[in-house]
């Protein structure tokens, strides 16, 4: 028997390419109906959405959700697992928030989720072909983007409010100027160092 889409989760990450901050995921169960609903509403991929549309829809997915979750992994943990291991590691942070029993996982992309025990299914470009994964995508891109903004005030002069962590011309100026914070993935800014000096 096939399960029910009220024990399927998408699950997503967001922040993996960053050399800020910590990467977030997002697990969302949606039921058919609510699917349909969200996608008439314009949900699809978070990195096809303005910033506006993306807010408009983080109420409507939290509220049409049977369940959602968010889980994250630390920089300081990206820098001692890995990116791989720490994204899976706030995929699996998100998954276990959820108060709903699963029969299935849907992973956005390519590799499962090594960590999962029970049973998953890789979606490629699921972000944009799955609803549950779409709005897990859409709920930890807001919810990292608005701590990352939140942070900018306390790590002044990173442009992180700009930028939200990535590795733009800005960001990587103001890392040789500033040097790293305690919150810079350092395993991340090893070829930027080498090129222009040393990493203290």
């Amino acid at each position: 028997m096939d399960p029910s889409a009220e024990s399927i989760a998408g699950v997503d990450e967001v922040g993996r390419g960053c050399l800020f901050g910590p990467v977030f995921a997002g697990a969302v169960v949606l039921t058919e109906v609510a699917a349909v609903e969200l996608l008439a509403e314009g949900l699809t991929d978070s990195k096809a959405l303005t910033v506006r549309r993306r807010a408009r829809l983080v109420p409507l997915i939290e509220e049409a959700a049977t369940a959602w979750a968010l889980g994250q992994a630390s920089a300081r943990e990206i820098d001692a697992l890995g990116i791989r291991s720490a994204t899976e590691l706030s995929m699996l942070r998100a998954l276990q928030r959820l108060p709903t029993p699963l029969q299935l996982v849907l992973v956005d992309g390519v590799l499962p989720l090594r960590l999962w025990m029970g049973p998953q299914r890789t979606v490629v470009r699921g972000d944009s072909k799955c609803a549950a994964i779409a709005a897990a995508s859409v709920l930890a891109k807001q919810a990292r983007d608005g701590l990352i903004k939140r942070l900018a005030s306390r790590f002044y002069g990173y442009g992180l409010e700009r930028h939200v962590g990535y590795g733009t011309a800005i960001h990587r100026r103001a890392l040789l100027d500033l040097g790293p914070t305690a919150l810079h993935r350092r395993s991340f800014l090893t070829k930027l160092f080498a090129v222009n000096g040393s990493l203290t």
